[in-house]
């Protein structure tokens, strides 16, 4: 679990930069920290996919069809099972928790549950855990490990120093979804040869994450998580 503990080190560093902090970044240096994380989520992103696609011309022109298709049919679920909508939900909560805080210093809680919800209900994380838990690549983590580092400067100057420990709920929530993976999902995929579908599918939804945060769109990032389920069943039926 490589990449959930790199998550949580990452915001605990954070908060310690943020304490030890005086001067806030400039627009500057915020904005060349964005191009290069969106620049490092999509070539992380892309490397899942042509390390999944790459082979022979037929063989990868089939999976890249498959890993295309997964991502549209995974957006039509994620619309049906509202998970965007669900995914707002918590951010809103999480909003109201970060206003209750702000409004009442002594509130410590509340900073804490705010931070954890936002760390642990990111999509970037649940697509980062079960892609190192079907293949070993915690790149996407790392990532997300960095933007939350970002985050939490700003958060632990709110909300002192118990939002850090906010780090310890996300290690344990992408833990269990990497653990998970391993050993009940991999095996089974492992057996069947449909490993390759859902990292490819996982790339090129890292890819949709990076358009978010070059502001190139605004995509509805949860509803593509089902993409990973789609890719094998289609993988599995679309097999020639």
């Amino acid at each position: 679990m490589t990449g959930a503990f790199l998550n949580a080190i990452g915001i605990l560093l954070g908060a310690i930069f943020g304490l030890a902090q005086r001067v806030p970044l400039s627009a500057r240096s915020q904005d060349f920290l964005r191009r290069a994380l969106g620049t490092a989520t999509a070539f992380f992103g892309l490397r899942l996919v042509w390390l999944n696609v790459n082979g022979a011309f037929w063989p990868c022109a089939r999976q890249i069809l498959i890993t295309l298709l997964a991502i549209v049919l995974g957006n039509l679920a994620g619309k049906i099972l509202r998970l965007q909508k669900i995914s707002n939900r918590l951010g809103r909560f999480a909003g109201k928790l970060i206003s209750s805080a702000q409004s009442n210093p002594s509130r410590k809680t509340a900073g804490f549950n705010a931070c954890a919800t936002l760390f642990c209900a990111a999509p970037l994380g649940i697509l980062g855990a079960v892609t190192e838990g079907l293949s070993g690549d915690f790149y996407l983590l790392a990532v997300k490990a960095v933007m939350d580092a970002l985050a939490m400067t700003g958060f632990v100057k709110i909300f002192g120093w118990p939002s850090a420990l906010s780090a310890f709920p996300a290690y344990c929530f992408l833990g269990a979804i990497t653990l998970a993976c391993r050993l009940c999902t991999r095996p089974f995929l492992d057996a069947h040869g449909l490993i390759c579908p859902v990292s490819a599918a996982a790339g090129l939804t890292a890819c949709a994450v990076a358009l978010v945060i070059f502001e190139v769109r605004k995509v509805e990032l949860a509803n593509y998580l089902p993409a990973l389920a789609v890719a094998p069943l289609l993988a599995k039926f679309l097999a020639w």
